[in-house]
């Protein structure tokens, strides 16, 4: 029965559930990227050491830091269920719906970050970038032409350094970047929204489950 469905046993299993969901609606998101880096050196050698030259970019501290702080939120509903109050889990000792009905305050707490928790984890989930595999390899085609071709210095010296196309190219390759930063750490504070809820929500249901108990 519903009643007797134990929160806790079914929060592992929903954040279980959103992971692989996440994972398998990007799985052409990420075939489309580890393709592109793949090819990276062998077609576009020049490309690359340019992107080395700017990977300060990617690797700043409001990048790096959501991904930790959601790492270390999750640990913490793992470490409670499954080491330190197994017991929580079992159905005749859990938090049941049944239960959590019976205090009304809690209820309406665990409801509410209930469903906030599942409409940031649908739109979180189901809404996926799409990236144009063709698009970006006709754009590194370009770059890497400019980067390694002999007309890029002699169309600089004929117009006397007013333009210059592998400066023009690294300038680009610059704001590719930042732009590129910006939309991963955007995507990292939304992984860290989700998870601040689910802890906010297994809070929730642990501190019931410990009242329910006195």
């Amino acid at each position: 029965m519903l009643a007797e469905l134990n929160l806790i046993h079914f929060f592992d299993f929903y954040l279980a559930l959103v992971f692989l969901a996440s994972i398998y609606l990007r799985v052409h998101q990420y075939r489309a990227v580890f393709g592109l880096m793949r090819a990276m050196p062998g077609r576009w050698p020049k490309l690359m050491k340019l992107l080395g030259e700017h990977k300060s970019l990617l690797l700043t501290r409001a990048t790096i830091g959501p991904a930790l702080l959601a790492l270390g939120l999750i640990v913490v509903q793992v470490v409670a269920s499954r080491f330190i109050w197994p017991e929580a889990a079992k159905p005749e000792q859990g938090l049941t719906i049944a239960r959590l009905a019976e205090h009304l305050p809690a209820c309406i707490l665990v409801t509410l970050l209930g469903a906030v928790m599942l409409g940031v984890d649908v739109y979180a989930t189901f809404w996926v970038a799409d990236i144009n595999r063709p698009e970006m390899e006709a754009y590194f085609d370009q770059a890497e032409y400019w980067l390694k071709s002999w007309t890029a210095p002699v169309v600089r010296v004929f117009t006397f350094g007013k333009i210059n196309p592998r400066a023009m190219v690294s300038v680009e390759v610059r704001k590719a970047l930042e732009g590129a930063t910006r939309d991963l750490n955007s995507a990292l504070w939304w992984i860290v929204a989700q998870t601040g809820l689910r802890v906010a929500y297994g809070l929730a249901i642990w501190l019931t489950y410990a009242w329910t108990r006195t």
